[in-house]
């Protein structure tokens, strides 16, 4: 198991990245979190067997088709509590 918090930044609020991030992580069955920041950057935590985590991290350099990002950062991550994939309120 693999646990990563990332931080995008970009044009990445106003384009349906905390959502699109969301469905993406459901879909591939990860655990964790997401949410917008006051800084205009996302910030999540993934959790799941490596390379699907890889992937996941590998599709947020895109994100979706509105978005542009302009940086990814990774850094290694405590497990989320919980189970599931659930977007935050901005912080």
């Amino acid at each position: 198991m693999k646990h990563v918090r990332v931080v995008i930044e970009g044009r990445v609020q106003g384009v349906w990245f905390r959502g699109w991030l969301a469905q993406q992580a459901g879909e591939r069955a990860l655990c964790g979190w997401v949410r917008n920041r006051s800084d205009g950057t996302v910030e999540a935590v993934l959790s799941g067997p490596a390379a699907t985590v890889e992937a996941m991290v590998a599709a947020c350099h895109v994100g979706p088709p509105a978005a542009r990002v302009s940086r990814l950062s990774v850094e290694a991550a405590e497990p989320p509590a919980g189970s599931g994939f659930h977007p935050r309120p901005t912080c």
